[in-house]
């Protein structure tokens, strides 16, 4: 960030954070025909409509002037809901073709590179996040995949908590999850992890939800707790989730109920039906084999 921010503010386009004699040519202050404050901050940043223009349909428009969104020409455009490391990596594409990403804020720029309608510059962004998966990033880039419908970086985010998911249910990212982002993990055959974790984790991110927007568990989970598999518990841990959950409801009571009935099944029946289908980390218990079995 440091080497991309010094660039822009040797080009002048920076106010604010280094001193103005010694980094700004008064040339390009001069020639700087456009004012930004970003973020909550309304950091300065200078620069030139007809570069912006002509690089990006959005600062056309919003740059237009006889769009009163940007307003009359000596007046600033407020971008606040913009991070201002973010608006700058964006400069920096727009003003170089070129592009230094890091881990911190690669996502806010592909957010702003989706907003700006930039398609090179969020290839990029994808590229740079699919190679840089971890346990920190991986949830905060499945959010972002499912808000916007990216469906490439939705898939390779879920395949990496597929096969990391015991270690990606602890992290707090996992507990700031849509509703829309959790239910695409959970309905997920290959997660490698037993249930028993998966509905402890779930009751987590409910809880969670709950005090965030101060909803009833059973409110906020109700869009995701479908895609547990109670069946898949053996009677004695579908008991012991029985018990927790009137203390701290947050599956309907006919879901355990119906779970109930795949114990009731006559031996030899098979159950069919995503409910009774076993994940890829699935511990084996004895009623298992009357399920029907994850497919090869």
């Amino acid at each position: 960030m440091e080497g991309k921010l010094q660039r822009l503010v040797e080009a002048g386009l920076v106010m604010g954070a280094v001193p103005e004699w010694k980094v700004q040519p008064q040339v390009v202050i001069r020639t700087s025909d456009v004012r930004f404050l970003v973020g909550q901050d309304r950091r300065e940043v200078l620069a030139h409509r007809c570069l912006l223009s002509s690089r990006c349909d959005y600062f056309r428009q919003l740059l237009s002037a006889e769009n009163p969104v940007g307003g009359a020409p000596e007046e600033p455009v407020v971008l606040a809901d913009v991070p201002p490391e973010a608006f700058l990596t964006v400069l920096e594409f727009l003003y170089t073709n070129s592009i230094t990403l890091d881990r911190r804020t690669v996502l806010e720029v592909l957010i702003s590179s989706l907003e700006y309608g930039l398609s090179e510059l969020r290839e990029l962004c994808v590229e740079f996040v699919v190679q840089n998966l971890d346990m920190e990033l991986v949830c905060e880039a499945l959010q972002v995949a499912v808000t916007f419908g990216l469906r490439q970086l939705r898939e390779k985010c879920l395949n990496f908590i597929e096969r990391h998911a015991q270690d990606v249910l602890r992290t707090p990212a996992f507990h700031e999850l849509s509703p829309a982002a959790l239910l695409a993990v959970l309905h997920s055959d290959h997660l490698a992890v037993d249930e028993v974790e998966l509905v402890a984790a779930t009751r987590h991110w409910a809880r969670v939800s709950s005090a965030v927007l101060e909803q009833p568990m059973g409110q906020v989970a109700q869009a995701v707790v479908g895609e547990l598999r109670l069946p898949l518990l053996s009677p004695s841990e579908l008991s012991s989730l029985e018990e927790q959950n009137r203390v701290e409801p947050f599956i309907p009571m006919e879901q355990i109920a119906e779970a109930w009935k795949y114990h009731a099944l006559s031996r030899g029946e098979a159950t069919r039906g995503i409910q009774g289908r076993r994940r890829k980390g699935t511990a084996p218990r004895e009623h298992h084999r009357f399920l029907e079995l994850l497919p090869k």
